[in-house]
């Protein structure tokens, strides 16, 4: 399988930073690294929004930051509610920033960027509630956040993704409307079941199997029984009947390809409607890559498009 020649120089650069393993290297180690990563891919000029704010919404332990983007343009519209990738430990608002801008440019859609509480300070599951916080009081207050209450929507990459899956879960479980989800290569086994994908893929494109196996320690922190937690491991779910519908996106050549093969295939066996794409290519983490690869750009242009034409 070819790599994409736009980001083959980008992993070249990654291989000879020589770097700590996940399980032995300190948080801010990890969050300073992945902060200076995305400032590589990220656009050189911001993409235009009309505006962005920073805020708060109640959380169940204080506090949840938010950064509110708005489309330009008067008018009702759809309310994307947003979680950042990061492995449970890394990623901020910042860091996901051009996704953000992205999203609500070409979907003319209010998003909601969530920063959750992370491992190792939090427990599990932490991350979870405040996504589900969050995602509430963007619900409760759609004349704020969006307007069209029939357009409630939830989005994200990797653990982002694993999170806005749980919580579109949380979601149906408790009768709630939402109109569709976005999930870019997420982490939806967290059981490690012997995948191809994590084989076929487990060194050499920027995140190893190595890194699952130490990502899930980390967010589980001993706990068996979470492996197979909704919140943790949303294909474990009791049932995937009644979910919005969703766009779930992979990357050829990424060790969590085959976890969302198979939540799309439990999705699309319980009736959902599902739009499903793996990527010929591209790598984990394509999502935030678009401004330096032309198949990173063209796959999150396509996602884009399908997840629009479930919020109109």
């Amino acid at each position: 399988m070819t790599l994409d020649p736009d980001l083959a120089a980008l992993l070249e650069q990654a291989a000879s930073v020589p770097g700590k393993r996940i399980g032995a290297a300190r948080p801010e180690e990890l969050r300073e690294a992945e902060r200076a990563s995305n400032r590589l891919v990220a656009p050189v000029t911001p993409i235009g929004v009309g505006s962005v704010t920073d805020e708060a919404v109640p959380g169940p332990a204080g506090p949840v930051p938010v950064r509110v983007y708005r489309p330009d343009g008067d008018g009702p519209g759809a309310t994307v509610v947003f979680f950042h990738g990061g492995g449970w430990i890394v990623g901020d608002l910042n860091t996901h920033d051009h996704v953000a801008r992205r999203l609500c440019r070409d979907l003319g859609a209010v998003v909601v960027a969530v920063h959750y509480r992370r491992r190792p300070e939090h427990a599990f599951p932490a991350a979870f509630d405040d996504c589900l916080a969050a995602a509430r009081w963007a619900g409760a207050r759609i004349d704020r956040y969006g307007g069209r209450r029939d357009r409630l929507a939830v989005a994200g990459d990797s653990a982002g993704a694993a999170l806005a899956a749980s919580v579109a879960l949380a979601f149906r479980d408790a009768g709630e409307p939402l109109a569709a989800q976005l999930l870019a290569y997420p982490a939806t086994d967290r059981t490690l079941t012997d995948y191809p994908s994590y084989t076929e893929n487990a060194e050499g494109y920027l995140l190893t199997f190595q890194d699952l196996r130490d990502l899930t320690a980390i967010l589980l922190d001993g706990d068996a029984s979470a492996a197979t937690d909704f919140r943790a491991s949303p294909l474990h779910a009791a049932s995937h009947g009644g979910l919005a519908p969703a766009v779930i996106a992979t990357a050829a050549l990424d060790p969590l390809r085959d976890e969302g093969l198979a939540y799309a295939r439990a999705l699309r066996d319980a009736g959902v409607d599902v739009f499903v794409r793996t990527y010929e290519g591209l790598v984990h983490g394509f999502l935030n890559m678009f401004a330096v690869s032309a198949g990173a750009e063209a796959a999150v242009a396509e996602m884009i498009e399908e997840f629009g034409d479930r919020l109109r």
